[in-house]
Protein backbone atom coordinates (compact mmCIF):
# COMPACT_ATOMS: atom_id res chain seq x y z
CA UNK A 1 0.00 0.00 0.00
CA UNK A 2 1.60 3.25 -1.12
CA UNK A 3 -0.16 5.97 0.83
CA UNK A 4 2.67 8.50 0.41
CA UNK A 5 1.74 9.14 -3.24
CA UNK A 6 -1.80 10.07 -2.20
CA UNK A 7 -0.68 12.27 0.69
CA UNK A 8 -1.78 10.03 3.56
CA UNK A 9 -0.36 8.10 6.48
CA UNK A 10 -2.07 5.23 8.31
CA UNK A 11 -1.99 6.68 11.84
CA UNK A 12 -2.07 5.30 15.35
CA UNK A 13 -5.35 6.83 16.51
CA UNK A 14 -6.12 7.34 20.18
CA UNK A 15 -9.65 6.95 21.56
CA UNK A 16 -11.10 7.36 25.07
CA UNK A 17 -11.08 4.19 27.15
CA UNK A 18 -14.38 2.31 27.67
CA UNK A 19 -14.98 3.96 31.06
CA UNK A 20 -15.15 7.48 29.59
CA UNK A 21 -18.60 8.98 29.02
CA UNK A 22 -18.35 9.81 25.32
CA UNK A 23 -21.35 12.12 25.52
CA UNK A 24 -19.27 14.36 27.80
CA UNK A 25 -15.97 13.67 26.09
CA UNK A 26 -16.87 15.04 22.65
CA UNK A 27 -17.39 18.79 22.23
CA UNK A 28 -17.88 20.93 19.15
CA UNK A 29 -15.12 22.70 17.21
CA UNK A 30 -13.43 25.53 19.14
CA UNK A 31 -14.22 28.12 16.45
CA UNK A 32 -17.98 27.83 16.88
CA UNK A 33 -20.35 29.98 19.01
CA UNK A 34 -17.63 32.64 19.24
CA UNK A 35 -20.12 35.33 20.29
CA UNK A 36 -22.15 33.04 22.53
CA UNK A 37 -20.26 32.49 25.77
CA UNK A 38 -23.42 31.03 27.32
CA UNK A 39 -23.08 27.97 25.06
CA UNK A 40 -19.62 27.18 26.40
CA UNK A 41 -20.69 27.88 29.98
CA UNK A 42 -23.55 25.44 29.60
CA UNK A 43 -21.43 22.60 28.25
CA UNK A 44 -18.92 23.18 31.05
CA UNK A 45 -21.78 22.60 33.50
CA UNK A 46 -22.91 19.50 31.58
CA UNK A 47 -19.39 18.01 31.65
CA UNK A 48 -18.55 18.78 35.27
CA UNK A 49 -15.36 16.95 36.30
CA UNK A 50 -15.61 14.19 33.66
CA UNK A 51 -12.78 13.70 31.16
CA UNK A 52 -13.55 15.86 28.14
CA UNK A 53 -11.98 17.37 25.07
CA UNK A 54 -13.20 20.70 26.48
CA UNK A 55 -10.17 20.51 28.77
CA UNK A 56 -7.68 20.12 25.91
CA UNK A 57 -8.92 22.76 23.46
CA UNK A 58 -9.01 26.57 23.51
CA UNK A 59 -12.54 27.78 22.61
CA UNK A 60 -12.09 30.97 20.60
CA UNK A 61 -14.81 32.72 22.61
CA UNK A 62 -12.15 33.06 25.33
CA UNK A 63 -9.29 34.35 23.17
CA UNK A 64 -9.69 37.94 24.42
CA UNK A 65 -9.95 37.06 28.12
CA UNK A 66 -6.30 37.75 28.93
CA UNK A 67 -5.56 34.37 30.51
CA UNK A 68 -4.44 32.68 27.31
CA UNK A 69 -1.01 31.52 28.49
CA UNK A 70 -2.42 29.91 31.61
CA UNK A 71 -5.13 28.19 29.57
CA UNK A 72 -2.52 26.79 27.18
CA UNK A 73 -0.38 25.49 30.05
CA UNK A 74 -3.46 23.81 31.55
CA UNK A 75 -4.30 22.27 28.17
CA UNK A 76 -0.80 20.81 27.79
CA UNK A 77 -0.82 19.46 31.34
CA UNK A 78 -4.21 17.82 30.87
CA UNK A 79 -3.17 16.26 27.57
CA UNK A 80 -0.26 14.52 29.28
CA UNK A 81 -2.48 13.45 32.17
CA UNK A 82 -4.96 11.87 29.76
CA UNK A 83 -2.11 9.91 28.17
CA UNK A 84 -0.46 8.90 31.44
CA UNK A 85 -3.70 7.84 33.13
CA UNK A 86 -5.02 5.87 30.16
CA UNK A 87 -7.98 8.14 29.48
CA UNK A 88 -6.71 7.98 25.89
CA UNK A 89 -5.44 4.71 24.44
CA UNK A 90 -4.46 3.53 20.94
CA UNK A 91 -6.83 1.57 18.74
CA UNK A 92 -5.97 -2.12 18.47
CA UNK A 93 -4.24 -1.53 15.13
CA UNK A 94 -3.07 1.41 13.09
CA UNK A 95 -5.87 2.45 10.79
CA UNK A 96 -8.56 4.94 9.87
CA UNK A 97 -11.93 5.63 11.50
CA UNK A 98 -15.07 5.47 9.38
CA UNK A 99 -17.66 7.94 10.67
CA UNK A 100 -21.41 8.25 10.21
CA UNK A 101 -22.80 11.47 11.69
CA UNK A 102 -26.46 12.31 12.11
CA UNK A 103 -27.04 16.04 12.49
CA UNK A 104 -30.01 18.28 13.16
CA UNK A 105 -30.24 18.84 9.42
CA UNK A 106 -29.25 15.49 7.87
CA UNK A 107 -29.86 11.82 8.75
CA UNK A 108 -26.34 10.84 7.67
CA UNK A 109 -23.00 12.44 6.76
CA UNK A 110 -20.18 10.00 6.16
CA UNK A 111 -16.47 10.58 6.66
CA UNK A 112 -13.10 8.91 7.10
CA UNK A 113 -10.57 10.02 9.72
CA UNK A 114 -7.05 9.83 8.27
CA UNK A 115 -3.65 11.51 8.68
CA UNK A 116 -2.69 13.77 5.78
CA UNK A 117 0.87 14.60 4.77
CA UNK A 118 1.74 18.26 5.37
CA UNK A 119 4.60 17.91 2.87
CA UNK A 120 1.89 17.81 0.20
CA UNK A 121 -0.05 20.84 1.47
CA UNK A 122 0.52 24.53 0.79
CA UNK A 123 -1.96 27.17 1.93
CA UNK A 124 -0.39 30.01 -0.08
CA UNK A 125 -2.29 31.61 -2.96
CA UNK A 126 -1.52 29.90 -6.26
CA UNK A 127 -0.62 26.59 -4.65
CA UNK A 128 -0.55 23.57 -6.96
CA UNK A 129 -0.12 20.93 -4.27
CA UNK A 130 -2.18 17.77 -3.81
CA UNK A 131 -3.84 19.34 -0.73
CA UNK A 132 -4.98 22.96 -1.02
CA UNK A 133 -6.76 25.67 0.92
CA UNK A 134 -10.18 26.66 -0.37
CA UNK A 135 -10.17 30.02 1.40
CA UNK A 136 -7.59 32.72 1.96
CA UNK A 137 -5.41 32.01 4.97
CA UNK A 138 -4.85 34.98 7.25
CA UNK A 139 -1.30 34.51 8.52
CA UNK A 140 -1.93 36.96 11.38
CA UNK A 141 -4.51 34.54 12.79
CA UNK A 142 -1.99 31.71 13.15
CA UNK A 143 0.11 32.82 16.20
CA UNK A 144 -2.58 32.08 18.86
CA UNK A 145 -3.15 28.66 17.31
CA UNK A 146 0.59 28.01 17.08
CA UNK A 147 0.92 28.74 20.80
CA UNK A 148 -1.67 26.06 21.54
CA UNK A 149 -0.18 23.39 19.27
CA UNK A 150 3.57 23.93 19.48
CA UNK A 151 4.00 22.28 22.90
CA UNK A 152 0.99 19.97 22.70
CA UNK A 153 1.59 16.24 22.98
CA UNK A 154 -1.56 15.29 21.08
CA UNK A 155 -3.81 16.72 18.40
CA UNK A 156 -7.59 16.45 18.23
CA UNK A 157 -9.00 17.39 14.84
CA UNK A 158 -12.01 19.47 13.96
CA UNK A 159 -10.59 19.70 10.42
CA UNK A 160 -12.75 18.40 7.58
CA UNK A 161 -11.16 17.91 4.15
CA UNK A 162 -13.14 17.36 0.96
CA UNK A 163 -12.69 14.90 -1.89
CA UNK A 164 -14.55 15.16 -5.20
CA UNK A 165 -15.79 11.60 -5.67
CA UNK A 166 -19.08 11.64 -7.62
CA UNK A 167 -19.02 7.85 -8.11
CA UNK A 168 -18.66 7.33 -4.33
CA UNK A 169 -15.67 4.99 -4.60
CA UNK A 170 -13.64 5.86 -1.48
CA UNK A 171 -15.72 6.24 1.67
CA UNK A 172 -19.19 4.88 0.99
CA UNK A 173 -18.22 1.27 0.01
CA UNK A 174 -16.48 0.79 3.37
CA UNK A 175 -19.84 0.63 5.15
CA UNK A 176 -20.72 -2.48 3.16
CA UNK A 177 -17.64 -4.40 4.38
CA UNK A 178 -18.73 -4.96 8.02
CA UNK A 179 -16.05 -2.90 9.79
CA UNK A 180 -15.68 -3.27 13.57
CA UNK A 181 -17.66 -0.85 15.73
CA UNK A 182 -15.61 1.63 17.79
CA UNK A 183 -18.24 3.98 19.23
CA UNK A 184 -21.93 4.81 18.93
CA UNK A 185 -23.49 7.60 21.00
CA UNK A 186 -25.55 10.80 21.19
CA UNK A 187 -23.69 14.11 20.97
CA UNK A 188 -24.34 16.80 23.58
CA UNK A 189 -26.53 19.87 23.13
CA UNK A 190 -28.90 18.02 20.79
CA UNK A 191 -26.21 17.94 18.10
CA UNK A 192 -27.12 14.54 16.70
CA UNK A 193 -25.60 11.07 16.80
CA UNK A 194 -22.22 9.68 15.76
CA UNK A 195 -21.01 6.17 15.00
CA UNK A 196 -17.43 5.14 14.28
CA UNK A 197 -15.90 1.98 12.79
CA UNK A 198 -12.31 0.71 12.55
CA UNK A 199 -10.77 0.59 9.09
CA UNK A 200 -7.67 -1.31 10.11
CA UNK A 201 -7.39 -4.53 8.13
CA UNK A 202 -5.08 -4.87 5.10
CA UNK A 203 -8.08 -5.43 2.84
CA UNK A 204 -9.93 -2.31 3.97
CA UNK A 205 -6.82 -0.12 3.92
CA UNK A 206 -5.95 -1.33 0.45
CA UNK A 207 -9.41 -0.48 -0.83
CA UNK A 208 -8.96 3.11 0.40
CA UNK A 209 -5.51 3.35 -1.19
CA UNK A 210 -6.72 1.98 -4.52
CA UNK A 211 -9.76 4.25 -4.74
CA UNK A 212 -7.84 7.42 -3.85
CA UNK A 213 -5.00 6.52 -6.24
CA UNK A 214 -7.49 6.22 -9.07
CA UNK A 215 -9.18 9.48 -8.05
CA UNK A 216 -5.78 11.22 -8.14
CA UNK A 217 -4.75 9.94 -11.55
CA UNK A 218 -3.72 12.75 -13.96
CA UNK A 219 -5.89 11.26 -16.70
CA UNK A 220 -9.06 11.29 -14.59
CA UNK A 221 -8.23 14.73 -13.21
CA UNK A 222 -7.76 16.17 -16.70
CA UNK A 223 -10.99 14.66 -17.98
CA UNK A 224 -13.09 15.61 -14.95
CA UNK A 225 -12.11 19.29 -14.92
CA UNK A 226 -11.31 19.78 -18.64
CA UNK A 227 -7.78 20.94 -17.89
CA UNK A 228 -4.33 20.23 -19.25
CA UNK A 229 -0.99 20.56 -17.49
CA UNK A 230 -2.57 21.26 -14.10
CA UNK A 231 -1.22 19.54 -11.00
CA UNK A 232 -3.75 17.21 -9.41
CA UNK A 233 -5.95 18.59 -6.64
CA UNK A 234 -7.12 15.61 -4.58
CA UNK A 235 -7.98 17.22 -1.25
CA UNK A 236 -9.62 20.63 -0.71
CA UNK A 237 -10.03 22.19 2.71
CA UNK A 238 -13.56 22.20 4.08
CA UNK A 239 -13.51 23.25 7.75
CA UNK A 240 -10.51 24.10 9.91
CA UNK A 241 -8.44 25.94 7.31
CA UNK A 242 -6.41 27.86 9.90
CA UNK A 243 -5.94 24.81 12.11
CA UNK A 244 -4.33 22.90 9.24
CA UNK A 245 -2.27 25.97 8.30
CA UNK A 246 -1.06 26.04 11.92
CA UNK A 247 0.07 22.41 11.72
CA UNK A 248 1.87 23.24 8.48
CA UNK A 249 3.61 26.29 9.96
CA UNK A 250 4.88 24.27 12.93
CA UNK A 251 6.06 21.47 10.66
CA UNK A 252 8.01 23.88 8.48
CA UNK A 253 9.66 25.38 11.59
CA UNK A 254 10.65 21.92 12.83
CA UNK A 255 12.37 21.25 9.50
CA UNK A 256 14.03 24.66 9.42
CA UNK A 257 15.42 24.24 12.95
CA UNK A 258 16.70 20.72 12.34
CA UNK A 259 20.37 20.03 11.59
CA UNK A 260 19.21 17.14 9.42
CA UNK A 261 15.80 17.98 7.84
CA UNK A 262 15.74 14.66 6.00
CA UNK A 263 15.73 12.77 9.29
CA UNK A 264 12.69 14.75 10.39
CA UNK A 265 10.49 13.24 7.68
CA UNK A 266 9.42 10.47 10.08
CA UNK A 267 8.45 13.02 12.74
CA UNK A 268 4.75 12.65 13.70
CA UNK A 269 4.36 16.44 13.31
CA UNK A 270 4.69 15.91 9.55
CA UNK A 271 1.07 14.70 9.54
CA UNK A 272 -2.27 16.06 10.69
CA UNK A 273 -5.40 14.14 11.62
CA UNK A 274 -8.47 15.15 9.58
CA UNK A 275 -11.83 13.80 8.49
CA UNK A 276 -12.25 13.25 4.76
CA UNK A 277 -15.76 13.91 3.44
CA UNK A 278 -17.05 13.39 -0.09
CA UNK A 279 -18.34 16.70 -1.40
CA UNK A 280 -21.18 14.74 -3.05
CA UNK A 281 -22.43 13.31 0.27
CA UNK A 282 -26.13 14.17 0.58
CA UNK A 283 -25.65 15.00 4.24
CA UNK A 284 -23.10 17.71 3.47
CA UNK A 285 -24.60 21.13 2.93
CA UNK A 286 -22.77 24.35 2.25
CA UNK A 287 -24.05 27.20 4.35
CA UNK A 288 -23.03 30.87 4.07
CA UNK A 289 -20.96 32.44 6.82
CA UNK A 290 -22.56 35.78 7.64
CA UNK A 291 -20.89 38.85 9.14
CA UNK A 292 -21.76 40.94 12.17
CA UNK A 293 -19.74 44.08 12.80
CA UNK A 294 -19.44 45.69 16.23
CA UNK A 295 -18.60 49.17 17.52
CA UNK A 296 -19.85 50.96 14.41
CA UNK A 297 -22.44 53.58 13.56
CA UNK A 298 -24.60 51.87 10.92
CA UNK A 299 -25.76 55.03 9.12
CA UNK A 300 -22.18 56.29 8.93
CA UNK A 301 -21.02 52.90 7.70
CA UNK A 302 -23.62 52.90 4.92
CA UNK A 303 -22.71 56.44 3.92
CA UNK A 304 -19.01 55.55 3.79
CA UNK A 305 -19.82 52.41 1.83
CA UNK A 306 -21.62 54.41 -0.84
CA UNK A 307 -18.72 56.82 -1.03
CA UNK A 308 -16.30 53.89 -1.36
CA UNK A 309 -18.15 52.32 -4.29
CA UNK A 310 -18.69 55.68 -5.96
CA UNK A 311 -14.93 56.13 -5.87
CA UNK A 312 -14.37 52.91 -7.81
CA UNK A 313 -16.02 54.46 -10.88
CA UNK A 314 -16.79 50.97 -12.22
CA UNK A 315 -19.42 50.34 -9.53
CA UNK A 316 -22.28 52.10 -7.83
CA UNK A 317 -24.38 51.37 -4.75
CA UNK A 318 -27.87 52.13 -3.53
CA UNK A 319 -29.25 51.63 0.00
CA UNK A 320 -32.82 50.45 0.51
CA UNK A 321 -34.57 50.29 3.89
CA UNK A 322 -37.30 47.70 4.43
CA UNK A 323 -40.09 47.35 6.95
CA UNK A 324 -39.41 43.71 7.81
CA UNK A 325 -37.06 40.78 7.22
CA UNK A 326 -39.58 39.26 4.81
CA UNK A 327 -39.70 42.46 2.76
CA UNK A 328 -35.90 42.62 2.71
CA UNK A 329 -35.68 39.09 1.36
CA UNK A 330 -38.48 39.59 -1.18
CA UNK A 331 -37.22 42.87 -2.59
CA UNK A 332 -33.58 41.78 -2.49
CA UNK A 333 -34.35 38.61 -4.41
CA UNK A 334 -36.29 40.55 -7.04
CA UNK A 335 -33.39 43.00 -7.48
CA UNK A 336 -30.78 40.33 -8.25
CA UNK A 337 -29.25 40.38 -11.71
CA UNK A 338 -26.28 39.11 -13.69
CA UNK A 339 -24.31 42.27 -12.97
CA UNK A 340 -25.77 43.11 -9.56
CA UNK A 341 -24.87 42.12 -6.02
CA UNK A 342 -27.43 42.31 -3.22
CA UNK A 343 -26.17 42.60 0.37
CA UNK A 344 -29.04 42.31 2.89
CA UNK A 345 -28.37 43.80 6.33
CA UNK A 346 -29.93 44.55 9.71
CA UNK A 347 -29.19 46.98 12.53
CA UNK A 348 -30.98 48.44 15.54
CA UNK A 349 -33.47 50.30 13.31
CA UNK A 350 -34.53 47.31 11.20
CA UNK A 351 -33.69 45.70 7.87
CA UNK A 352 -32.50 46.75 4.44
CA UNK A 353 -30.25 45.83 1.54
CA UNK A 354 -27.41 47.31 -0.47
CA UNK A 355 -27.61 47.03 -4.24
CA UNK A 356 -24.19 47.07 -5.95
CA UNK A 357 -24.19 47.57 -9.72
CA UNK A 358 -21.26 46.36 -11.85
CA UNK A 359 -19.31 44.78 -8.99
CA UNK A 360 -15.64 44.04 -9.56
CA UNK A 361 -15.80 40.62 -7.88
CA UNK A 362 -17.64 37.36 -8.59
CA UNK A 363 -18.79 36.69 -5.02
CA UNK A 364 -20.99 38.97 -2.90
CA UNK A 365 -18.65 38.33 0.02
CA UNK A 366 -15.65 39.64 -1.91
CA UNK A 367 -17.62 42.77 -2.80
CA UNK A 368 -18.55 43.38 0.84
CA UNK A 369 -15.07 42.69 2.17
CA UNK A 370 -13.45 44.99 -0.39
CA UNK A 371 -15.02 47.77 1.68
CA UNK A 372 -15.22 46.28 5.17
CA UNK A 373 -11.61 45.13 5.60
CA UNK A 374 -10.13 48.63 5.43
CA UNK A 375 -13.13 50.36 6.99
CA UNK A 376 -13.01 48.38 10.22
CA UNK A 377 -9.29 49.03 10.63
CA UNK A 378 -9.83 52.76 10.23
CA UNK A 379 -12.77 52.90 12.65
CA UNK A 380 -11.59 50.33 15.23
CA UNK A 381 -14.70 48.28 14.47
CA UNK A 382 -14.70 44.52 15.02
CA UNK A 383 -16.17 41.65 13.02
CA UNK A 384 -17.42 38.16 13.81
CA UNK A 385 -18.24 35.29 11.49
CA UNK A 386 -21.73 33.96 12.12
CA UNK A 387 -23.54 30.73 11.27
CA UNK A 388 -27.31 31.06 10.94
CA UNK A 389 -29.75 33.87 10.11
CA UNK A 390 -31.20 33.77 13.61
CA UNK A 391 -27.88 34.71 15.23
CA UNK A 392 -27.44 37.61 12.78
CA UNK A 393 -30.96 38.76 13.58
CA UNK A 394 -30.16 38.74 17.29
CA UNK A 395 -26.67 40.27 17.24
CA UNK A 396 -27.07 42.67 14.32
CA UNK A 397 -30.11 44.32 15.92
CA UNK A 398 -28.16 45.54 18.95
CA UNK A 399 -27.12 49.16 19.25
CA UNK A 400 -23.76 49.79 17.59
CA UNK A 401 -23.94 46.51 15.68
CA UNK A 402 -24.73 45.69 12.06
CA UNK A 403 -25.35 42.30 10.46
CA UNK A 404 -24.84 41.24 6.85
CA UNK A 405 -26.60 38.19 5.38
CA UNK A 406 -24.57 36.39 2.69
CA UNK A 407 -25.69 33.79 0.12
CA UNK A 408 -24.34 30.23 -0.07
CA UNK A 409 -22.00 29.05 -2.82
CA UNK A 410 -22.52 25.84 -4.82
CA UNK A 411 -20.52 22.91 -3.47
CA UNK A 412 -20.60 21.27 -6.91
CA UNK A 413 -18.39 23.94 -8.46
CA UNK A 414 -15.93 24.29 -5.56
CA UNK A 415 -13.10 22.10 -6.87
CA UNK A 416 -13.17 23.61 -10.34
CA UNK A 417 -13.22 27.12 -8.85
CA UNK A 418 -10.15 26.35 -6.72
CA UNK A 419 -8.32 24.82 -9.69
CA UNK A 420 -8.89 27.80 -11.96
CA UNK A 421 -9.25 30.76 -9.57
CA UNK A 422 -7.37 29.71 -6.45
CA UNK A 423 -8.53 30.17 -2.87
CA UNK A 424 -11.77 32.01 -2.10
CA UNK A 425 -12.04 34.90 0.39
CA UNK A 426 -11.72 33.77 4.02
CA UNK A 427 -14.83 32.39 5.71
CA UNK A 428 -16.74 32.15 2.43
CA UNK A 429 -18.72 29.05 3.30
CA UNK A 430 -19.46 26.68 6.10
CA UNK A 431 -20.16 22.98 5.91
CA UNK A 432 -23.46 23.06 7.78
CA UNK A 433 -24.70 24.97 10.79
CA UNK A 434 -22.69 25.39 13.99
CA UNK A 435 -24.12 22.28 15.69
CA UNK A 436 -23.24 20.20 12.60
CA UNK A 437 -19.53 20.92 12.91
CA UNK A 438 -17.08 18.21 13.74
CA UNK A 439 -16.89 17.24 17.39
CA UNK A 440 -13.50 16.47 18.92
CA UNK A 441 -13.25 12.75 19.51
CA UNK A 442 -10.22 10.96 18.02
CA UNK A 443 -6.66 12.01 18.90
CA UNK A 444 -3.08 11.33 17.79
CA UNK A 445 0.32 11.87 19.37
CA UNK A 446 2.34 14.62 17.68
CA UNK A 447 5.39 14.44 19.97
Amino acid sequence: MNFEKIGLQVPEILLPNPDVDLGKWAVVACDQYTSQADYWSEIKTVIGTAPSTLNVIFPEVYLEDGDGQQRIENINTTMQQYLDSGVLAPMSNRGFVLVDRKTSQAPSRKGLVVAIDLEQYDFNQGSQTLIRATEGTIVDRLPPRIKVRQDATIELPHIMVLIDDPQRTVIEPLFEKSPSLLYDFELMMESGHITGYAIDTPELLQSVADALTKLASPELFSKKYSVDSKNTLLYAMGDGNHSLATAKAIWEKIKADSSDPQSELENPARYALVELVNIHDEGLQFEPIHRVVFDVKPEQLLSDLQEFFAGLKSSSSTIYRCGSEAEMKRRGEAAKGDNTHILPFNDATGFGYIQIESPEFTLELATLESFLNDYLVKTDGKIDFIHGDDVVNELGAKEGHMGFFLPPISKHTLFKTIIFDGALPRKTFSMGEADEKRFYLEARKIK
